[in-house]
């Protein structure tokens, strides 16, 4: 388990400090896109971090300032920025890769992925948790997560598979409202394009998720890597052949789970609409 005193950036913060980077970098009379270049990095990763939705790193900020002739306010303010108890770091480094992945792959057997939760679910797995979160803590997890999902909606999203376990549908977390939502939300979900959506029906004879929940990551650069999340601890995986094992597992839960049409169907009888 990651030290607890490494903690995420605070989220007003880091929007404020994106805002003085937009504010710099019109005042240096550079585009988006002129400051990447010279940065070495994507006009999409210069964008995120002037709107807040990507952190500063400090060889970034150091560069910044550089370019910028910000006099070192960028370093400073990045050694000074407030902090909160969000997220550990481990699945910072996850949500920094969602980001920028061109892939995912996803398999989940006790609550539905992130990237599809409804906002109210979404609150109903987080107040499940041990000990209950308090409620301002609830609200900025709930909001992240929601946020998280915008890399389906965005003009280049990722090719993303889902294999997901049947008993997520069945249960009732938040109440049967919350339910229906999230059942109608996944419906449409399977019908976005470039999204592949497959349930692993329960009472199956053969099995190849009984290890639990993982995601498989294909980064721009096309590395290939996994991630795993289990209580009070997460990892990620590199190593080619233990990445290669995980998608061979997941090409087998893929044949193994409804297909994509039959999955829609199911969703269908779900929602009494069929």
């Amino acid at each position: 388990m990651p030290p607890r005193n490494r903690r995420r950036k605070n989220a007003s913060a880091m929007k404020m400090l994106g805002a003085q980077v937009a504010a710099l970098r019109r005042a240096a009379g550079l585009t988006q896109r002129e400051l990447s270049q010279r940065l070495l990095v994507d006009e999409e990763t210069v964008a995120s971090i002037e709107q807040g939705r990507r952190p500063l790193k400090a060889d970034l900020g150091a560069a910044l300032d550089e370019i910028l002739d910000a006099k070192g306010v960028l370093t400073a303010a990045l050694e000074n920025m407030p902090e909160v108890d969000l997220f550990p770091r481990w699945a910072e480094e996850y949500m920094d890769l969602e980001r920028e992945a061109i892939a995912l792959s996803w398999y989940d057997n006790q609550v539905l992925p992130g990237l599809l939760q409804t906002e109210a679910y979404a609150y109903a797995v987080f107040s499940n948790d041990v000990p209950t979160p308090a409620e301002d803590e609830l609200g900025h997890r709930v909001a992240a997560r929601m946020e998280r999902q915008e890399i389906l909606h965005r003009k280049n999203p990722p090719r993303t598979s889902f294999v997901i376990s049947e008993a997520p549908l069945m249960d009732r977390l938040g109440g049967d409202e919350v339910r229906e939502e999230q059942l109608r939300r996944l419906r449409g979900w399977a019908d976005l394009p470039g999204t592949t959506l497959q349930v692993m029906p329960l009472g199956r004879a053969h099995h190849a998720g009984l290890v639990g929940p993982f995601i498989l990551i294909e980064t721009p650069d096309h590395q290939h890597l996994a991630y795993t999340d289990v209580p009070h601890g997460s990892q990620m995986i590199a190593d080619p052949d233990a990445v290669a094992h995980l998608e061979h597992r997941y090409a087998m839960l893929r044949s193994q789970a409804l297909n994509p049409q039959e999955t829609k169907d199911l969703l269908n009888r779900l929602l009494g609409e069929q």
